[in-house]
């Protein structure tokens, strides 16, 4: 890294998002980050970061019952998440030594370095495999500066190929989890970046895999 390569950091906004926004940010980086090989010893163990998520859900749905306790008990669960992620954003930003793939595998994001932003590079599928039953897996190569990925699959019967399904968002490029499929059928998945200056990037190839 020469003197001019500017320092990568990781994006604490989540702590300003909405609670369901500071849900999904946390639990995608306990899916990026389980069996990330890239970050082997976290500050925060997954498994006390998925506690500190349960326990803000489960304040949030009490939260809707009313009442001022039930709200406090959940502002105090988001401000323990909020300091658990960033001590592993922390971590996260030490570990990957100033490479951005490897910082966004975590599922945490980078500030941008960009003062100008542009339309973002269109992924490249590099790998779809199967997961536990009823689950495929997607990675993309990550593009930098994108906020998130977005994946629709579609069911492929013979030549036939069904109308596009959403996927879902997802945090990071490294593992992508389609889940709730059906085993046996084979699916087309296709991912675009998202962010820049058009909003998102043009889809991917596309790429298929028989569900497990």
């Amino acid at each position: 890294m020469n003197d001019n390569t500017p320092i990568l950091r990781v994006s604490l906004a989540f702590g300003s998002g909405t609670d369901a926004q500071l849900k999904e940010r946390a639990n995608g980086v306990i899916l990026n980050m389980t069996g990330n090989a890239s970050f082997p010893t976290p500050t925060v163990p997954l498994a006390e970061l998925q506690t500190a998520v349960t326990d803000f859900v489960a304040a949030m749905a009490a939260m809707v019952q009313g009442g001022t306790a039930a709200t406090a008990t959940k502002n105090n669960l988001r401000a323990t998440l909020i300091e658990l992620l960033k001590a592993q954003a922390f971590y996260v930003q030490v570990t990957s030594a100033n490479d951005l793939a490897v910082l966004l595998s975590s599922g945490f994001e980078a500030v941008s370095t960009n003062r100008t932003r542009g339309p973002l590079a269109t992924p490249v599928i590099q790998k779809l495999v199967t997961g536990q039953t009823g689950e495929l897996v997607v990675s993309v190569r990550a593009i930098r500066n994108a906020r998130g990925y977005q994946v629709e699959l579609a069911e492929l019967v013979g030549e036939t190929m069904g109308p596009w399904m959403n996927g879902g968002f997802h945090s990071g490029s490294r593992r992508m989890l389609l889940a709730d499929l059906t085993p046996g059928k084979v699916y087309v998945v296709r991912v675009r970046a998202m962010g820049g200056t058009t909003g998102s990037s043009d889809w991917s190839s596309t790429g298929s895999r028989i569900c497990a």
